[in-house]
Parts: structure tokens; C-alpha cells; sequence
């Protein structure tokens, strides 16, 4: 593997130096550099220290995925943890669950979808105006366990600006040839004098996924889980993956001179099922439900010393029971509350910056729902963090220092109480050689408090087919991470390189050490599932992201941009054992060509074997990913246009196992297929 790696890092490198006869020099284009609102000043993206990723407007519309996961799994180190096409979550250079941190308007989902790989996440990017990634100090702002980076989705339910119209809004539809699915969004938002409103929704209906095989991987299954008896593996199709999901949200602001102030109530229901074993003696579905209440305000020059305050409230009553063959099984509650103050002061000096608080309260619990019994205790969990953000400019290079001081407590029912209190601090440093060259350098520490469930989880999981025991005496994880990155701007290429390292101290793991169990967790021989626990063990993380553009054409007949791109994630463990479910390495092209309101690309990936797969897990076959994709947008009349697009996935219908999904052996990706949308504005 490291050799490929090696390999594909020279032939970036000759591709550089490679003739150019076909490029030439973009005419009358603008490229306007993006402002990232997640970060702490809303700096652009060309001077952040580390990598960013933003996606708006047309190009989310065309990336718009089944779940935050699909949305973004093929940018640049971001992967998805998929558990069959119900469960999307992101996976950012190896990092998941509770080390990417979920935003929804930059405060949390607060859902359960970072504890457990079988639980979507409530944030929907079907409503999603832009989707922003960050890593390095801008993270502290919003948690200090956000080791991967944190995703912010962000809409407008409360609105921060006037409208310039009393109605406006959109209507999006959607068909997904893969499992049948439609999904239909709308939106309506206006203003008048200074009151300002929102309202959205979304309806989805899916049948059973196509797939490129079969659905189970036998062989692996033998090795894994050796005591299932398959006798049900479906070719061509995923049983039990049908889904039905709708939302509805409204926003309310009074905006003014002095800033802004709004409310806003969303409701989801989330109904989708878990691809079975191949034995026949268990389906399981979940049922999701979730109310969320919010409030968001914003005061302009509030003191002498301030250049703005910035308010954010949440509520979340989250709830999802495991259906298994028609009987309530596992049942999770998290009822938060979430807080957070920040305040930009005036410039002092040099420096500009942010300070804040935040709060956090949560009521949780995970039973056996029949039973009665405890799967993980009902627990108040109650975390309190301050945190600052300062960025200055020295010469030619821009430097930004974060940090963050948490008290994290875990007080759970018939057990003693738990606290910890990480310490996270980073510093980054944007050198601009010239206007063509920069150099980015970031330096983090991050420390989390192990979450309730990797510490007292104790009974058996319907939908991970598993039976989790936790470790109460689990100890706070301390990562050390370094990001090297370098940019280059010419009229004939332009280039995209970052390198990291990542020292994780009493990294914790959720592993099977090749013990079977029953449903009461008593030894069996037959039909059984695997003993899970919480470990914890030092590891490292390195790899890289690289990417090259090279405009080709750019005349009468329209542009045309090739992209060259790899990324590399490598994890593994002080005593030589691999990280699970890391993603493997990938490289590839991607043609973009564009003439008037018409864009199109053609996207070839190979993503090789993963054969670093951790103990008691199988390898991954690599694959070959062609997808197609064209939007042309229509303006109808007068304010109105009319966006259509298409795009054709997995065109060699291959059967793709994803490397970082628990399920990979039972449920791959989705199939050769074809999406068809419209958009229509106002």
C-alpha cells in the first residue's frame, strides 16, 4: 500500500511538469474566493491554514446525497460511514462518530448518531443552503472532541437577513433509479418591515436498493461471524432497505439595524430498515422521531469593546426504537439542551478575534424496550466549555491560535458519577510566498471525554447485531495532529497539497476480540453474535490529499477542466495492530466541461484493496467508480429559474464494499443507476 501511494505521489508530480499545449487561459471569468461562515472572523477560503471544504448553490444540488455522508464522500479525505443507504455519517481522515462534530447552524444535531454506526443523523441536506467542513482552530469553537473536523450544515430556518421580497422559495424534486426513490423538498421564505419568515419540508420514499452482486459477502461472513448460517443472499437487490422519511420546519426573525433575533420548531420522522444477516430469523427497522426548538441572535457593536454578540439556544427531544420482526427492541431518548455565547471583540493590535461559552445538558437513555433492560443507564450528562479564537497577521503570513477548556460530567443511574476535563489548543500559520505560491502549517492538540455509551454500554444491540460492554475506566483521548499543506496558482494549473500526522494518546475503539454470545450475552455455538468492547490503545494516523486542476480549453465552445486527485488515510496502533474500518486508498480524474447555464463532469475513482483491516475484520476488494453528471439552469420568467440535472452513478455497476461501513459484509453500495431533478426558484 505504501508503495502504491509512493508511486501515485510521482505521478502527480510528473503530471506538473507535463506538456500543456491543449490549456489555455480562462476569458472573462471571475472566480470569487469563498467566505466560510463557520469559521471564527468568516475568513475566505484561500486563507485558511487548513483544508476547508465548502459546498453551495449549484454544485450541493448536484452533490446532494441520501445522508450528510453521501453528500460528501467523494471530496477530498471524507469518506461515509454507511450502514446500508438509511445511514450516512461523514468520516474525515479516518475519523468518525464523536470525533466529527454535526452542526446544524453551528450548533449541535444532538441526536445519537455519533455513538452508533446504525443511527442516521437528523440533519438533512436535502434543506442544506451550504454545507461547510473545517478542521484545525475553528473546531474549538464548537467542541473539543472534534478531532476529524467539524461539518456545519447550514439553512436558513431562522433568517438573519431581510428578504427583498414578501414570497420567495423553491421546489426541488427528485428520482433515484437505484431504489425507486422520490423525494420532494419546498421551501417559502419573504419578509416584510422587519419581521422575516421561513418554512421547509421534505418527503422521501425509497423500495429496496439495488446493488452491484450480491448482498452478502460469504466468505467474509465465515471468517467474522462464523457461527451465522447464511441462507438468504439476494442478488441484485437489498432486502429491508425500503425507507420513509418527512420534515417540516418554521422560522420566524425581526431583523433590524442593531442585529437580529429568531425562533424556529422543526419535526422529523425517520423510518428506514437494517440489511439483514442472510438467516432469516431477523429484520430489523428503526422508527426516528425528533422535535427540535431553536433560538439564534446576533447584536451588532452591543458594547464599546465589541464588534458583535452572537446567541444560539437549542432544544432537542430525539427519540429511535429498533423494530425487530414487528416487536420493539433497542429504544434511545436524548433530550438537550445546547447553549453557546460568542463574542467578537474589537481589534486590540494585531489581533482580531472570538471568545465564547458553551453549555450543554442531556438526559439519555438506551433500553431494551420489552425487557426492560439497560443497554446503556439513564444518564445526565452536562458538559461546560470556554473557548477563545485569535487570528494576526505578521508580514506575509496570517496566524490563528485557538483554545478550549471543557468540564465534562456523566452521572448515570446506579453508578458512580464521572468527570473529566479536556484541555484542546491550536495553532496554525498562512505563509503567502508570492500570488502563486502559499504554505499552510497547523499544529492541534485535541482531547475528548469518552462518551456514555463507549463507557457503559452493557447489553445486546438489535440493529449492529452485537452485543457492546463498555469500560467505565476509560481514560481522556489526547490527539496530536500536524497539517502540512501546500497551494500553487498559475494560468496553466493550479494544485492542492496536504500532508498530516496524527499521535493519538489512549485512542478508544469499539473492537470485537473474537468472542460469540447470545442476546443475554451467555456463550453459544450457534447463531450468535459478536462481543464488542471498548478498548483503548495509543495510534497513528497519517496520509494525504492532493489535487491538481488543468484548464485544457476555454473558448467559443466552452471550458474544460481536468482534475487529478488521490487521498491516503493509514491508521494503526502503537503494538503494530490496524485501526478498523480505515478508508483505503483512492485516486482518479474527473473532466469538468461547461458552456453557458450548462455544467457537466465525468468522475473515474479507483480505490484500491484495503487489507488493513483490524483484528477479527476481513479486507475490502478495491473498485473502479465511473459516475456522469449535467445541470442546466433556465431562467423561466422574470426571478424565476428552472435548475435540471442528471447524473449516472456506479456506471460499471460495481459491487462495492465499503471499507469504513460496520455492515460492509452484508450490505454494499448502491448499484448502477440514474437521478434525475429539477429545481425550481423564485
Amino acid at each position: 500500500m505504501k508503495r502504491k501511494a509512493d508511486l501515485y505521489f510521482y505521478l502527480l508530480a510528473a503530471a506538473m511538469i507535463a506538456p500543456t499545449a491543449y490549456a489555455a487561459e480562462r476569458q472573462n471569468l471571475v472566480e470569487l474566493d469563498e467566505m466560510v461562515v463557520t469559521a471564527p472572523l468568516q475568513e475566505k477560503v484561500s486563507e485558511s491554514a487548513v483544508p476547508v471544504t465548502v459546498l453551495s448553490d449549484e454544485e450541493l444540488r448536484m452533490k446532494v446525497g441520501h445522508s450528510i455522508g453521501d453528500t460528501l464522500k467523494n471530496e477530498l479525505g471524507i469518506s461515509s460511514q454507511s450502514f446500508g443507504p438509511g445511514v450516512g455519517t461523514p468520516v474525515i481522515r479516518g475519523q468518525a462518530g464523536p470525533r466529527v462534530r454535526v452542526l446544524n447552524n453551528g450548533i449541535g444535531s444532538n441526536d445519537v448518531s455519533a455513538i452508533s454506526p446504525d443511527h442516521a443523523s437528523s440533519v438533512e441536506p436535502l434543506l442544506a443552503d451550504r454545507i461547510e467542513v473545517l478542521r484545525g482552530p475553528a473546531t474549538l469553537l464548537y467542541g473539543s472532541g472534534a478531532i476529524g473536523g467539524v461539518v456545519n450544515v447550514i439553512d436558513n430556518r431562522i433568517p438573519t437577513l431581510m428578504p427583498d421580497k414578501l414570497l420567495g422559495g423553491a421546489l426541488e424534486q427528485r428520482y433515484d433509479s437505484t431504489s425507486d426513490e422520490t423525494s420532494t423538498t419546498m421551501k417559502l421564505e419573504g419578509g416584510h418591515g422587519n419581521i422575516a419568515y421561513h418554512l421547509d419540508g421534505f418527503y422521501r420514499n425509497r423500495n429496496n436498493l439495488d446493488i452491484g452482486g450480491r448482498a452478502i459477502d460469504t466468505t467474509a461472513v465465515a471468517i467474522t461471524d462464523p457461527t451465522l448460517t447464511v441462507i438468504d443472499n439476494p442478488k441484485g437487490f437489498l432486502k429491508n432497505t425500503d425507507a420513509e422519511a418527512i420534515s417540516g420546519s418554521a422560522g420566524l426573525s425581526w431583523i433590524g439595524e442593531p442585529g437580529f433575533a429568531g425562533v424556529s420548531y422543526n419535526h422529523l420522522n425517520n423510518d428506514y430498515g437494517i440489511a439483514p444477516d442472510g438467516t432469516g430469523e431477523e429484520i430489523v427497522g428503526i422508527k426516528l422521531r425528533q422535535n427540535k426548538y431553536d433560538f439564534r441572535s446576533e447584536l451588532k457593536n452591543p458594547f464599546r469593546f465589541a464588534k458583535n454578540l452572537r446567541t444560539r439556544l437549542g432544544y432537542t427531544d430525539y427519540e429511535h426504537t429498533e423494530i425487530a420482526n414487528g416487536q420493539p427492541g433497542a429504544f434511545f431518548t436524548n433530550d438537550t439542551f445546547e447553549g453557546r455565547i460568542e463574542l467578537t471583540h474589537q481589534d486590540i493590535g494585531i489581533f482580531r478575534g472570538v471568545v465564547g461559552f458553551q453549555a450543554q445538558a442531556s438526559d439519555f437513555n438506551a433500553i431494551e424496550k420489552l425487557a426492560g433492560d439497560s443497554i446503556v443507564p439513564r444518564s445526565d450528562i452536562n458538559s461546560y466549555g470556554v473557548f477563545g479564537v485569535e487570528s494576526f497577521d505578521i508580514g506575509n503570513v496570517k496566524y490563528q491560535i485557538g483554545v478550549r477548556v471543557e468540564q465534562t460530567d456523566i452521572d448515570p443511574d446506579g453508578f458512580a458519577s464521572l468527570s473529566y476535563t479536556p484541555v484542546s489548543a491550536s495553532v496554525s500559520a498562512l505563509w503567502q510566498l508570492n500570488d502563486s505560491n502559499s504554505l499552510n502549517l497547523a499544529v492541534t492538540r485535541s482531547s475528548r471525554a469518552p462518551n456514555v455509551q463507549e463507557l457503559l454500554s452493557n447489553g445486546f444491540h438489535d440493529a449492529t447485531r452485537s452485543f457492546e460492554v463498555g469500560n467505565p475506566n476509560l481514560k481522556k483521548e489526547t490527539s496530536y495532529n500536524l497539517d502540512l499543506g501546500y497551494r500553487f496558482k498559475s494560468q496553466w494549473v493550479r494544485a492542492e497539497f496536504d500532508l498530516f500526522h496524527n499521535w493519538a494518546n489512549d485512542y478508544i475503539a469499539q473492537e470485537r476480540n473474537g468472542q460469540f454470545v447470545d442476546e443475554d450475552g451467555n456463550p453459544c455455538v450457534v447463531d450468535c453474535v459478536p462481543l464488542v468492547f471498548s478498548t483503548q490503545n495509543d495510534a497513528i494516523f497519517k496520509g494525504y490529499e492532493a489535487k491538481l486542476i488543468f484548464p485544457m480549453m476555454e473558448n467559443n465552445y466552452g471550458f474544460l477542466d481536468l482534475t487529478l486527485f488521490s487521498d491516503y488515510t493509514r491508521g494503526e496502533f502503537n503494538n503494530g495492530s490496524d485501526v478498523p474500518r480505515m478508508p483505503p486508498l483512492r485516486y482518479g480524474l474527473q473532466l469538468d466541461y461547461g458552456k453557458n447555464d450548462l455544467t457537466s463532469f465525468l468522475r473515474f475513482t479507483r480505490a484500491e484493496r484495503q487489507t488493513h483491516a483490524g483484528d477479527f475484520e476481513t479486507p475490502t476488494d478495491g473498485y473502479f467508480l465511473l459516475n456522469i453528471g449535467a445541470q442546466y439552469k433556465i431562467k423561466a420568467y422574470k426571478d424565476t429559474e428552472l435548475l435540471v440535472f442528471a447524473k449516472g452513478n456506479n456506471l460499471l455497476d460495481e459491487n462495492i464494499r465499503n471499507a469504513t461501513s460496520y455492515l460492509r459484509n452484508f450490505a454494499p453500495e448502491p448499484g448502477r443507476g440514474a437521478e434525475i431533478s429539477f429545481r425550481l426558484s423564485y
